[in-house]
């Protein structure tokens, strides 16, 4: 049975194998351990079937796991005690998202930072209710009003983490075309330019704006986000989106390039501080 999105659970798996293998454990050792046949670990560490938080907890212990902090990710990533993503409140709204989604706002509801780049729409985390319908019913073809209200429910909801104790940290660069876009009309984007502003000036997030005059740069291949998790960087992703799908990438080398190719599109960027500057002209020009 498999128990939480795809990606939770190969990068669960892959993190137990990590531990096991510090533990000087072989699986099958693992498994006399807790109890259970060797192939159990191996399907857990291969992602190939999910664990409950009660397995975890057993495999953990074996490990001589004892960091609070590392174990309440792993329990994190194994999904509730209750039954999987029921639990979660997007469960609600299975129905309408399609498991890519439902995978990508799984980890971002246990990341602790987010760097993201955006090259034509404002980022989801920041968008008003307003900018959000507009985007939603340009991007879902044949959606009913219905349908509509619950996916922008769904993405004003995702904004919690920015909220949460502690929030989500995310570090944002913004191509200038994203803020040139008229989207839903002047006054809907004017309110999302003063949206930006707000959000700029949060202790948790830093904005900043990727000018025309810097001209062609890394970025110009396309929008990434990259999810960070404060127990271990092996459990990092790069995430691109396309029209019917998301790819996760997961292998260091391209964490390492991707986290390079943002601190180089940061460095080409406005700073917070001028970002504001040119947030506030280009809403009084709105």
């Amino acid at each position: 049975m498999q128990h939480g999105p795809a990606v939770r659970r190969r990068k669960l798996g892959a993190e137990l194998r990590t531990l096991r293998t510090r533990a000087a454990l072989t699986s099958g050792e693992a498994a006399r351990l807790v109890g259970w046949h060797q192939s159990k670990v191996s399907r857990i560490e291969t992602g190939t079937s999910g664990a409950k938080p009660a397995d975890v907890r057993l495999l953990l212990d074996a490990y001589g796991v004892a960091d609070p902090q590392l174990r309440e990710l792993m329990l994190a990533l194994a999904g509730s005690d209750g039954d999987g993503e029921r639990d979660h409140w997007w469960h609600a709204y299975r129905g309408i998202l399609p498991p890519a989604y439902r995978d990508f706002i799984s980890l971002e509801s246990q990341a602790t930072a987010m760097r993201t780049l955006e090259t034509t729409v404002v980022p989801g985390l920041l968008q008003t209710p307003a900018y959000a319908r507009a985007v939603t019913g340009a991007a879902v073809e044949g959606v009913d009003e219905g349908q509509l209200d619950r996916l922008v429910e769904v993405r004003l909801a995702r904004q919690d983490v920015l909220r949460g104790t502690p929030p989500l940290e995310l570090s944002a660069v913004l191509d200038e075309a994203v803020l040139r876009r008229e989207v839903g009309g002047p006054e809907v984007m004017a309110d999302q330019l003063r949206r930006l502003a707000e959000a700029a000036r949060l202790p948790q997030v830093r904005l900043q704006v990727l000018p025309f005059a810097a001209g062609a740069h890394i970025g110009v291949t396309g929008p990434f986000v990259i999810l960070s998790f404060s127990s271990t960087s092996d459990l990092d992703v790069v995430v691109l989106d396309h029209l019917t799908s998301s790819l996760y990438l997961e292998r260091k080398e391209d964490l390492q390039a991707y986290t390079e190719a943002f601190n180089a599109l940061r460095a080409q960027a406005l700073s917070p501080e001028d970002t504001l500057h040119h947030l506030a002209a280009l809403a009084d020009g709105a």
